[in-house]
């Protein structure tokens, strides 16, 4: 079956230029269509498909910036090359802004013009082939609620999205600022970029500059090969750093030094490596208190804190329980999780309206995943929330029971501690780092405990 061509379109009011560019790119196997004027233009691109245009800039009537703006306005995301016979740096810079390709000056040179279609049908293909692996791939999850501070939230994503601005998410610990980070980056222009995150408390400070910049071959006993960073990973996209109120120092200080000159150098280089990366940052820490503490610099504050975002925990916005609780039991099913639960009466979701969820959005999905699997009927009643969620806290009843099953003092104190940091865990969906900071200890005590005691996810 033989390959299909691609269409171009050729936009011009000057008739030779058409003949001449047609003639061109029929030679070259590419299906050609041509028109004289701006309004043609919008219409064949309504009624036809097409792969690349070219458009002239000046012509009567409707000008070519102005169709260009009139072609993105209407949704169409094909590759647009500029053409004109009085070509400034100001006309080439303002059509880049509006959505064009490139840029071409008349007599266009052969080879330039061809290597410029090669290249923008190349980038049109990469582009749809990344459409048809993103609809294989997990939709990200919605931003469940109603509540005014969620529509809020919302309507900022819609408004900071499309702009280049740093934006700085905060809020408790499981309350979906990594889904807004994701949000972001879905509805902005980078969307057809990586989005790369970081876990700035989950990483070794030691090991944290290595991930971040990358390292050459032999920069440090063990570097055995060299290794990207995160920040050229994320070139062209996104780069969400979680935590970072977390982020000591001295990493503080290379990352501002990368936002100032928007480029980095690897461990064990000398070479200083662009990168064009819109930064995502968010933490459950107060950074302003953080950097009266000397915790934290404040340079670095201003440069990543351009749009504030804060997300509000559950305890705010109750009514929107049941909205999530619903939609968590939906997303369970689809991802055909062996059990009968299909629905909540009224009466369980006003249970767990009333119940305390410290762990916010994340602890209400994992305690819907339980009752979803410990149910033995297909709607989820108030007494089976009340049953299988009583265990959820540690109570006194849970400290009776330790204290009937033991003489022993020390025992019972290692048994409480023990479910102390199971349920801790379980709050931060078994996070170590989150953890240990919830309940004030260092990371590699709550490593040492988890050891001591066994604890298995």
């Amino acid at each position: 079956m033989a390959e299909k061509k691609a269409h171009i379109l050729i936009t011009d009011d000057e008739k030779a230029i058409r003949n001449t560019l047609e003639e061109i790119l029929v030679f070259e196997n590419y299906e050609v269509s041509t028109v004289d004027s701006g309004q043609a233009a919008l219409d064949f691109v309504t009624s036809e498909s097409i792969d690349l245009m070219f458009l002239d800039i000046k012509m009567q009537g409707m000008d070519g910036l102005e169709t260009l703006k009139n072609i993105r306005q209407a949704g169409h995301e094909f590759p647009v090359i500029m053409i004109s016979g009085h070509g400034t740096i100001e006309i080439a810079v303002e059509a880049t802004k509006i959505g064009a390709y490139d840029f071409l000056e008349k007599p266009p040179d052969l080879n330039r013009l061809l290597i410029a279609v090669r290249n923008a049908l190349s980038q049109q293909n990469l582009e749809k082939e990344y459409k048809q692996i993103k609809k294989k791939l997990p939709k990200i999850q919605k931003i469940i609620g109603k509540s005014k501070a969620i529509s809020d939230i919302k309507s900022l994503i819609d408004k900071v999205a499309p702009t280049q601005s740093r934006v700085l998410i905060t809020g408790d610990n499981g309350t979906g600022k990594e889904l807004v980070a994701k949000w972001i980056h879905e509805k902005s222009p980078r969307r057809f970029g990586p989005f790369v995150e970081v876990n700035c408390a989950a990483i070794p400070t030691d090991l944290l500059e290595s991930e971040l910049f990358g390292h050459e071959k032999g920069a440090f006993t063990g570097a055995s090969e060299q290794r990207v960073g995160k920040f050229e990973q994320a070139d062209g996209g996104t780069l969400f750093l979680d935590e970072i109120g977390d982020m000591s120092i001295d990493a503080q200080a290379k990352v501002l030094r990368a936002l100032q000159d928007n480029k980095i150098t690897r461990i064990g280089g000398n070479k200083s490596i662009i990168v064009d990366v819109r930064i995502i940052a968010a933490t459950n820490k107060d950074l302003e208190k953080e950097i009266q503490e000397g915790n934290f610099r404040e340079d670095l504050f201003h440069r990543i804190s351009v749009i504030p975002i804060k997300v509000p925990p559950l305890r705010d916005r109750k009514e929107d329980i049941p909205a999530i609780a619903k939609a968590c039991l939906n997303n369970l099913k689809e991802r055909d999780i062996s059990f009968s639960a299909i629905s909540f009466t009224d009466d369980a979701l006003k249970a767990l309206q009333q119940k305390e969820w410290s762990g916010n959005v994340r602890e209400l999905q994992n305690a819907v995943e339980r009752l979803g699997i410990l149910t033995e009927d297909s709607i989820i009643d108030k007494e089976t929330v009340e049953e299988v969620l009583q265990s959820r806290d540690l109570n006194s009843n849970d400290l009776k029971s330790l204290a009937d099953g033991t003489n022993d003092f020390q025992d019972f104190k290692e048994s409480a501690e023990r479910l102390f940091l199971i349920k801790q865990l379980e709050k931060n969906d078994w996070n170590i780092s989150q953890t240990a900071e919830t309940i004030g200890i260092q990371r590699s005590h709550m490593y040492n405990k988890i050891k001591k005691y066994n604890i298995e996810r």
